[in-house]
């Protein structure tokens, strides 16, 4: 099984006046839920919380990269699915390209969703 590297935005770079049905809390204890099935699944997966700025997020998944070898990637909807966060996903998904060539890619839709998005690439 291959190590997996899950990649997010931290919750404190979300602007929740978009999203008013959450909060920060909310959705940092539905992210730590999420990161305990992924443990209680014996799934070997690092987590990389990063902020909104594309300079600092591929700073931090560089550091990432440097110390692991990973197989799947598993980047977060917060990162993908929002308008002003294209430039960041850009970024990122050049970095994984550079610094782990033939890395498999995975999507989730929430936090819940990402155990099922890691199933279908590993």
């Amino acid at each position: 099984m291959p190590k997996i590297l899950t990649i997010g935005l931290h919750p404190s770079a979300i602007d929740f006046t978009k999203y008013p049905h959450i909060d920060e809390q909310t959705l940092t204890e539905r992210i730590t839920q999420g990161e305990a099935a992924l443990q209680a699944a014996g799934l070997d997966t690092v987590s990389c919380l990063v902020g909104a700025d594309p300079d600092e997020a591929e700073k931090a998944v560089r550091e990432t990269l440097s110390g692991d070898s990973f197989g799947v990637v598993m980047i977060g909807a917060g990162v993908r699915m929002a308008p002003e966060h294209t430039i960041l996903f850009e970024r990122l998904i050049n970095v994984l390209v550079t610094m782990a060539p033939g890395i498999r890619f995975c999507f989730n839709t929430s936090p819940e969703t990402t155990i099922d998005a890691i199933r279908r690439w590993t």
